[in-house]
């Protein structure tokens, strides 16, 4: 009989336990961001341009944290903070994405949510103004987890989200850098002067300790063949899981998901019972680097670890919690 009710007492007690999340309703929130990692270098920034880069991350920033200090979920802060970044001409997502080799925009976006492994992408729309948006009403409102084309369009449309002119998409700046492409007479990979990847992402931390991550991406420059990259592939460019971490990626995405990269991160963690530091540095230069392939990548783990690595000369970058802010902008030693 003691074995029964000590049987019964403790069933009792692991109903109230779930395992592999982070439960702790005091949890700090968190919210981490990249603006795409490549060869980015003060000189290649006007004084301005730097100035409202640091701002666009900032907002996002502060967008996301409000969120989550309001008792908002991990998911919406990073629709909040992507959407700021989707809507500043200075990133690869958005306003501002790269043209594709017909000279349009062909836009790309997924999250994922930590505590089911829900998930919800879009590849290759061409109206939808905030793709991150498409991603997010996919996982919400659909029982897939990827729509591309005039589909994903068509179901955008559907559900109420703002809709613009492919032409909406376009900047003078981008518009000379596709001149440029096409004068060069380049398709892949990218000429190492206009090798930016501007892909945007987030990853955050709620109060209840739940894990989510976004990515938004415009591909890449002079794609052809209606070009899919990781940024909407999950596994690849975006992963999110309460047993282990958030991550999401910038780079060359194909090599992104011949990796299953964001994955193998979490991989790490969960049957190699190693750090996300460990896990991140191992899988960018283990895995990615003999592949002679470029990009970075931002994680957070369950515990609040933060994680942002690159291969590259430098990455947009930022994260804040209740008490700190930081942004990069450059390599690492700035």
């Amino acid at each position: 009989m003691k074995y029964i009710l000590l049987l019964a007492t403790l069933l009792i007690t692991l109903g109230h336990h779930s395992f592999g999340q982070h439960n702790t309703e005091i949890s700090d929130p968190i919210i981490v961001i990249h603006g795409g990692a490549g060869f980015i270098e003060k000189s290649m920034l006007t004084d301005e341009e730097e100035k409202e880069v640091y701002a666009a991350i900032e907002s996002a920033l502060e967008a996301g944290h409000k969120v989550l200090t309001d008792g908002g979920s991990a998911e919406l802060a990073v629709v909040a903070a992507i959407k700021i970044l989707e809507n500043s001409p200075h990133f690869n997502a958005g306003k501002g994405a790269v043209m594709t080799a017909e000279g349009r925009h062909e836009l790309d976006a997924s999250i994922m949510r930590g505590s089911d492994l829900q998930a919800g992408a879009v590849a290759g729309v061409t109206t939808l103004k905030n793709p991150i948006e498409g991603a997010l009403a996919v996982m919400n409102e659909s029982w897939h987890v990827m729509l591309q084309g005039e589909g994903a369009d068509a179901f955008a449309r559907s559900q109420k989200l703002e809709q613009v002119d492919n032409s909406y998409f376009t900047t003078p700046k981008v518009k000379a850098e596709w001149a440029a492409s096409k004068a060069e007479g380049y398709h892949s990979p990218i000429s190492a002067t206009l090798r930016k990847f501007g892909t945007v992402g987030c990853v955050a931390r709620d109060k209840n300790g739940n894990l989510a991550a976004g990515t938004s991406t415009g591909g890449l420059m002079n794609k052809e063949f209606g070009r899919v990259g990781d940024s909407p592939i999950i596994g690849a460019g975006t992963y999110a899981d309460n047993k282990t971490c958030a991550v999401s990626c910038t780079g060359q995405g194909e090599y992104y998901i011949r990796l299953g990269f964001a994955k193998e991160i979490s991989d790490h963690i969960a049957f190699g019972k190693v750090s996300l530091e460990k896990a991140v540095k191992y899988t960018l230069f283990e895995r990615l680097d003999p592949m002679e392939a470029l990009g970075g990548v931002i994680a957070l783990d369950v515990d609040g670890n933060i994680s942002m690595e690159f291969n590259t000369p430098g990455m947009y970058r930022g994260w804040k919690t209740l008490k700190e802010t930081e942004i990069k902008l450059y390599g690492k030693e700035d």
